[in-house]
């Protein structure tokens, strides 16, 4: 199988499958691209081969193409019924599709005013969007609800107990509570360190900090370097 991505600093969609393959042991080729916005760009031209919805991720199983990374996460967890990327029980089951379905749905304020950034450390603007963002409070508010009424639920260390599709699909915000320094629980903290620490989140990160790679159209927070 291939996964196309793209930089691993900004493209938080594209982190979600490609943590849960890598963490679950799931063998792939990844094709990274880099992340462009025009028609002409090599990004859209390359993703045009493959997918009309003209985003990264996308996964190429046999020269089928599979985009959205829910699409994706659903294909993979059928595929490899055996690794148990959903919890066993239906019930939970149900409960882990809910979360993901509400993150891939919503967040738009967190999305828009703290985008992924793995490279930049920004507590000044997380404290200043926090200060000036209503919707941004509330966004993150609903978050660590959920977080903490499964890691109670279950007993941790991840969402529902083991890991799932669920906690990948949560990792972007991780990133995003801590280079944002965003004000969270203890709980909260906890979990998002777990996530962090996991060595594929790991190799992510270290893979974002050499790309030493600036885009404007994601950087509303900083000026290129001179």
């Amino acid at each position: 199988m291939q996964l196309f991505i793209g930089n691993k600093n900004y493209s938080s969609w594209s982190l979600r499958p490609w943590l849960l393959m890598t963490h679950t042991g799931i063998a792939f080729d990844e094709v990274k691209l880099r992340l462009g916005c025009t028609p002409e760009s090599e990004f859209k031209q390359r993703v045009a081969n493959h997918s009309p919805a003209g985003r990264v991720p996308i996964l190429i199983d046999e020269g089928f193409a599979v985009w959205d990374t829910l699409a994706i996460a659903e294909y993979l967890a059928e595929k490899y019924a055996q690794k148990h990327l959903w919890p066993a029980a239906p019930l939970l089951r149900a409960r882990a599709r809910s979360l993901c379905a509400e993150m891939h749905a919503g967040f738009g304020a967190l999305r828009n005013h703290c985008p992924m950034n793995i490279e930049a450390s920004l507590p000044e603007i997380g404290a200043r969007v926090m200060a000036e963002q209503a919707d941004v409070r509330s966004d993150l508010q609903r978050i660590e609800q959920m977080w903490a009424e499964q890691l109670d639920k279950q007993g941790g260390p991840f969402l529902f107990g083991e890991f799932s599709i669920a906690d990948a699909y949560f990792a972007p915000v991780c990133a995003r509570i801590r280079g944002y320094a965003l004000p969270v629980s203890e709980t909260t903290t906890a979990y998002v360190e777990r996530i962090l620490g996991l060595p594929a989140m790991r190799a992510w990160i270290a893979d974002a900090l050499n790309e030493h790679d600036f885009i404007d159209f994601d950087e509303p927070y900083r000026k290129a370097p001179v």
